[in-house]
């Protein structure tokens, strides 16, 4: 009855406003049938994730087609990030984005390549006008791949509005099968008044609950004083899927009235690293779980706030009992609730946790300047969200910044002065992050040279230390050695790895002529196809030179033939 009445109350809240956004205009962008590896606005690293996730079936070059009349507005191919992406603009102002594709259409493809070959660049971005790309709905526009930040073959859509802010797409009509509640893995209470405590406890702490019978959740009764808040890590799963997907909404009510809703509709590319806000950010880094705040802290802005009463906090008093309730659900209005059982009870035995306190002291509103011999470390203003204690030590070259564990909103700068660095090679120097078990991986950090400093800009705290490149890439070739016949081949294959700074680029030429070659860094692989028709001779002399982040370079030359 009572789970009756808060729904009867949701209805009045939410209202029955009918769904503003085109359901039949978009065709689906894939001819199988549709299921989701991630979900619109799922929880990802420093972001939302800003589209959905289409399984193909383990493999890769399905077809893939243009979901409406329009035009390619945007051509980008990318070693990172999105990989090979087309960005189709619509005529009712919406633009789909088709990304991590294996291959473009014959026409697409020969446009690009034509463009690569006149910028000598693999990596290029193409914005070609109204008239110069146009498709049709259902048109083949190109095969589905695992090219740039992709995991596993998948196809990324995405649905922008006229100010290229991302929107779910099941809003559009697209038939995803979910039958499937959401579910909830952990549950936390926070307290921030000085007086506030949960279970005799001020801070946060981990609550314990239960699976009721008919699938919600509760939470034991709690004993509970002053202003608290509460955070969950919830998730979700579709038909036919067995891998975890984001959430589409979450509602707070406590004693019956609404105190804070979240809707993953919509949001903003600018807004988008607010994600560490949202979520628990030391407690991901800490222990790998993404719990949601079900409070709005300062500085978070986010536009999936809805309806925000007290900004989610709920305040108890002494002798009172209240229940605080969160339903969770699904695009598909499939939903869980969790029902928290308060008791008022005021105590002044309160264990409290020390907070940490250092010799340095961040201004969130001031910039801030940590110096130690040669190394110095500037925030700007605004850097971060609270204020805080940092650890800063220095070690010989190696500069303990804190830990991973509070989010910067900028970039911040490190900065080395190696005037009086005796080594000779100080033109091999390069700051990196240290990662891993006792620090023993080492990540390339984006180094600036001057004269005599070494500079890199950064957003996250950590260990970092100035390090010695002086290993040059490896090459090796793949399918062919010294004065091979290649009549019969379609491609040529090269391994290509730097195991300290990272490879920066690469050149390749057949006969002195510059040749498009294809990277793959996860697998390390560079590709040329020979249907590019640069080589005409029969007797083809190959040059590559590839070069480190520190300014090593390794060429391998070889001879190959063919007809």
């Amino acid at each position: 009855m009572q789970k009756f009445l808060f729904l009867f109350v949701l209805i009045t809240f939410c209202g029955q406003a009918q769904n503003p956004y085109p359901e039949n205009y978009f065709r689906h962008p894939l001819d199988i049938t549709l299921i989701p590896s991630g979900t619109f606005a799922e929880l990802r690293p420093n972001h939302f994730h800003a589209g959905i996730d289409l399984k193909t079936q383990q493999r890769e070059g399905l077809k893939v087609f243009a979901a409406a009349d329009g035009y390619i507005s945007r051509i980008k191919i990318a070693h990172f990030g999105y990989g090979k992406a087309l960005y189709i603009t619509h005529p009712n102002g919406y633009t789909t984005v088709y990304a991590h594709l294996q291959k473009l259409a014959p026409e697409l493809e020969a446009y690009v390549k034509k463009q690569q070959y006149e910028q000598e660049t693999y990596e290029i971005e193409l914005f070609p006008n109204i008239n110069e790309l146009p498709v049709s709905k259902s048109d083949f526009i190109a095969l589905s791949g695992n090219t740039g930040g992709s995991n596993g073959p998948h196809l990324h859509y995405e649905i922008r509005d006229n100010n290229q802010r991302p929107i779910n797409p099941l809003l559009f009509g697209m038939d995803i099968k979910d039958t499937t509640v959401p579910f909830i893995t952990e549950v936390y209470a926070y307290t921030f008044s000085g007086d506030a405590h949960v279970n005799n406890t001020s801070g946060k702490q981990k609550l314990r609950f239960v699976k009721t019978q008919n699938g919600d959740y509760m939470v034991e009764n709690l004993n509970a004083y002053g202003k608290i808040g509460f955070a969950i890590e919830a998730n979700d799963r579709q038909d036919m899927a067995t891998n975890k997907n984001g959430i589409e909404n979450i509602q707070t009510f406590f004693n019956g009235n609404p105190k804070l809703e979240v809707d993953f509709r919509r949001f903003s590319f600018d807004e988008t690293r607010l994600i560490n806000r949202f979520i628990d950010y030391e407690h991901y880094h800490s222990n790998k779980e993404r719990l949601q705040k079900l409070f709005i802290e300062s500085g978070n802005t986010l536009s999936m706030f809805k309806n925000a009463d007290d900004a989610g906090y709920i305040f108890i008093e002494d002798s009172t009992a209240s229940v605080y309730k969160v339903r969770v659900k699904d695009f598909h209005d499939n939903d869980v609730w969790l029902t928290v059982n308060i008791n008022g009870q005021k105590s002044d035995d309160i264990k409290k946790t020390a907070p940490l306190k250092t010799n340095y002291h961040i201004y969130a509103q001031k910039s801030n300047e940590l110096l130690h011999k040669n190394i110095s470390v500037h925030f700007p203003q605004d850097t971060f969200f609270d204020d805080f204690y940092i650890n800063f030590e220095v070690s010989n070259d190696t500069l303990f910044l804190h830990d991973n564990t509070v989010p910067a909103k900028k970039n911040f700068s490190i900065t080395y002065d190696i005037s009086n660095y005796q080594n000779k090679n100080t033109d091999k120097l390069y700051i990196a992050r240290l990662t891993g078990w006792k620090n023993q991986y080492t990540i390339y950090s984006n180094t600036y040279r001057t004269e005599n400093t070494l500079k890199t800009q950064t957003k996250i705290l950590g260990t970092y230390a100035l390090t010695e490149d002086l290993v040059p890439p490896t090459i090796k070739p793949i399918n062919f050695t010294d004065g091979k016949w290649l009549s019969k081949y379609r491609f040529l294959k090269l391994k290509i790895e730097d195991a300290e700074s990272g490879i920066s680029s690469y050149r390749a030429t057949i006969n002195g002529k510059w040749i498009l070659m294809e990277y793959d860094y996860k697998t390390n692989l560079l590709v040329y196809d020979f249907n590019d028709g640069v080589n005409t001779e029969t007797k083809n002399n190959f040059k590559l030179i590839v070069t480190d982040n520190v300014g090593n370079s390794s060429t391998f030359e070889t001879t190959f033939f063919r007809k």
